[in-house]
């Protein structure tokens, strides 16, 4: 495991402050707020460690209430409100300086057998292996990235990304709402299948929205645009495993009233359908991005 990813796992691991209790270190990644993907991820790890190892998560449905410090810990409540035969039921708060800044709830089942069906994966999207990071795709534009910011884009990451279909983000020209990119761990993980759900989770937060400002020639790199998480949904399907490569195919079939909806669908290599995502966030053109 590479040392960024071992800090990243550390970082979703949480510390017990008490029982339903627990703190979670934050990460600085050079935004003006909190990544939301930190939060969900450490959430969902609150939530986890308060079920029974049978049960696995299956859906988490949350919202974003404030802007979080990435200069903070934070605190996260968990409310056992159900666990029935098949099903448990988990709600959680996330908290820095008194007050709630995410909450959401998490639902878990024991494994059982059932009908299966399922989308099939986009065909001739190029290999992982043979796109450019990332960050090779940044780097032409370094100079227009403000230096707090661009510290923190080139430097080694915990989660690998290899975008399908890149635009330029600082000179955006309208497109079909569908942002595609590759994305893996970057190091071996362990086999504990809810860490893997952590990641996938921390991950899924990742571009969303980029999907909804592509047809409006908008990108979050421009100075004037406002974009920030709203709400966030994210099913899984089956195990998976995330020191692999995975397809993340975004969509955005609505925008309107300074809000983007944007849905995901995340493909294994083998074209199975691990989770899938929705995501509705704030998209507001303003004069300064204070």
């Amino acid at each position: 495991m590479s040392q960024v990813l071992d800090e990243l796992v550390a970082l979703l691991s949480l510390e017990t402050i008490e029982e339903n209790l627990f703190r979670g270190a934050s990460q600085d990644l050079g935004f003006p707020q909190l990544f939301g993907g930190q939060v969900l991820g450490q959430a969902l790890s609150a939530a986890c460690q308060t079920v029974m190892a049978d049960r696995h998560v299956h859906s988490l449905h949350g919202y974003f209430l404030r802007a979080g410090d990435a200069l903070l810990p934070v605190v996260y409540q968990v409310e056992r409100v159900r666990d029935g035969g098949s099903f448990s039921t988990r709600r959680v708060t996330a908290i820095q300086k008194g007050q709630p800044i995410f909450f959401c709830s998490a639902s878990f089942q024991a494994d059982e057998p059932g009908f299966e069906h399922q989308p099939s994966m986009p065909e001739g999207i190029e290999a992982p292996e043979n796109l450019p990071s990332e960050m090779d795709l940044f780097s032409p534009h370094a100079e227009r990235i403000p230096q707090p910011m661009r510290d923190k884009i080139f430097c080694a990451k915990p989660i690998q990304i290899r975008p399908v279909n890149p635009g330029d983000p600082f000179r955006p020209k309208p497109s079909e709402p569908l942002n595609m990119y590759w994305f893996k761990a970057d190091g071996s993980l362990s086999a504990n299948p809810a860490l893997h759900k952590y990641l996938l989770a921390y991950a899924s937060d990742f571009g969303l929205l980029t999907a909804s400002l592509r047809p409006h020639g908008a990108s979050f790199w421009q100075p004037d645009m406002q974009v920030a998480s709203l709400d966030h949904a994210l099913w899984f399907h089956r195990d998976l495993k995330m020191d692999d490569w995975h397809l993340y195919v975004q969509e955005s079939p609505w925008s309107g009233g300074a809000r983007g909806f944007s849905r995901g669908s995340i493909f294994n290599r083998a074209g199975e359908l691990v989770a899938s995502v929705a995501q509705e966030g704030l998209i507001r053109r303003r004069e300064s991005r204070a």
